[in-house]
């Protein structure tokens, strides 16, 4: 089967849409398909085009089995809602470009956000009577309401856009069941919409305390107590909170609040953590393969933060890695959202209300004083039943296979093919 992957982000970004990408193009190479992805120069989450592309408009690799076409996106920074506008609009155009020349696919598998990928997505479809798969990582005008980003009609426009997405696709995919229930509740079909959820990295498992004790040494951590949060740092994590909860615990010399990764709202967030002068907060980079390993393995809790007004179908893919790696977690977030509910059902740790400092330091403190390795073996189990690699990208392959051939079955009876 020829897979083309329409995707704004890939290798060698390492957290969120780049990561989920690159593991499902990878899988579906090795398993013998051809798949060829197209994408722009890696960007994120720093927002700066790392330097080996940059002044570049187009160039193409191949990684893994996996054929990539990168293509021009104006990356802002610092980002704007209208600047992101300009971003997504220049990528969903270059690549377009870049993915009409390609031989015609089996079958497209677009990745959404930005959601204007569906526009090439749709012509495509049509200029080759091949069928896509619309991929909804995130609900792009949901988000944009939730968080007042948009003036009425610029979400008029996304809604209709969104629409006309899932009407052409031959197929809409999502992460979670709420965020599934949320596309049917528009409208969808349920036969249409298939979960199809991230997949946890088997090796985190394995984990070991020489692990741990390495990324102690190399960071002169000692044998403090780390209170981590790792990712992306927007403004929707709402991470004033974690700020705050370390000043409630500024006298504790025991425990550590590390910040690790990269974002819009970063700069920030450091300075203010600086200017109340607390000596328990640091913060790192977005850290290589061994040392997040490190950091995973030396963190006594996880956390996970969201805005109050972020939807409560959101789902930051950190959660999965938490869990995977056995680590307790406190989610500081809404508490009807799929985090909650999945802390909540993993018997992995605690949820407690969004932007509540106070209650944020409780929970810490409460979890701290329990069973850590009990919690660990709850999130271990729970990850391991519910996302293992196996499973969630067999169930992938499957999927796109059934789209690619109903539809070849279709055009064949039609005498479209021969």
């Amino acid at each position: 089967m020829r897979i083309l992957i329409l995707s704004i982000n890939y290798w060698p970004e390492v957290t969120g849409i780049g990561a989920f990408t690159t593991y499902r193009a990878e899988h579906l190479a090795a398993a013998g398909h051809s798949v060829e992805v197209c994408t722009a120069f890696p960007y994120y989450p720093n927002w700066k085009v790392a330097a080996e592309y940059r002044g570049k408009l187009a160039s193409n690799e191949e990684r893994k089995g996996v054929r990539i076409f990168r293509s021009y996106a104006y990356v802002p920074n610092p980002v704007t809602a209208l600047k992101r506008i300009v971003h997504e609009a220049s990528f969903i155009a270059s690549s377009m470009i870049r993915a009409v020349v390609r031989k015609r696919p089996d079958v497209l598998l677009v990745i959404s956000p930005p959601l204007g990928l569906a526009v090439p997505a749709i012509l495509l479809s049509r200029l080759w009577k091949t069928p896509y798969v619309f991929d909804v990582e995130d609900l792009q005008p949901d988000s944009a309401a939730d968080l007042g980003m948009l003036p009425s009609w610029a979400l008029k426009l996304l809604y209709k856009l969104e629409k006309e997405a899932y009407r052409h696709a031959g197929l809409v995919t999502t992460l979670t069941p709420s965020m599934r229930q949320r596309i049917v509740e528009k409208g969808i079909p349920e036969n249409k919409v298939e979960l199809i959820e991230p997949r946890m990295d088997d090796s985190l498992t394995g984990i070991s305390p020489q692990e741990a004790l390495a990324f102690r040494q190399k960071y002169g951590l000692d044998d403090k107590f780390l209170v981590t949060y790792s990712g992306n740092m927007g403004v929707k994590q709402g991470l004033d909170v974690i700020v705050d909860a370390a000043a409630m615990n500024s006298l504790d010399d025991s425990m550590l609040f590390l910040f690790v990764g990269n974002g819009t709202d970063r700069d920030r967030i450091r300075r203010r953590a600086t200017q109340m002068k607390l000596h328990n907060a640091r913060f790192l980079p977005v850290l290589d393969e061994t040392d997040f390993r490190g950091l995973i393995a030396a963190s006594g809790i996880c956390l996970v933060t969201q805005q109050q007004s972020v939807s409560e179908v959101a789902f930051p893919s950190k959660i999965v890695t938490y869990l995977a790696a056995s680590r307790p977690i406190v989610a500081s977030v809404n508490p009807n959202s799929e985090v909650a509910r999945i802390t909540q059902e993993s018997g992995a740790g605690k949820v407690v209300q969004a932007e509540d400092a106070k209650a944020l330091s409780a929970a810490i403190h409460e979890l701290r004083n329990e069973d850590l390795r009990e919690l660990g073996e709850n999130a271990r189990t729970y990850a391991s039943l519910r996302w293992s690699s196996a499973r969630v990208l067999g169930h992938l392959e499957q999927r796109l296979c059934a789209v690619a051939g109903s539809t070849t079955d279709t055009l064949a009876q039609e005498g479209t093919i021969r």
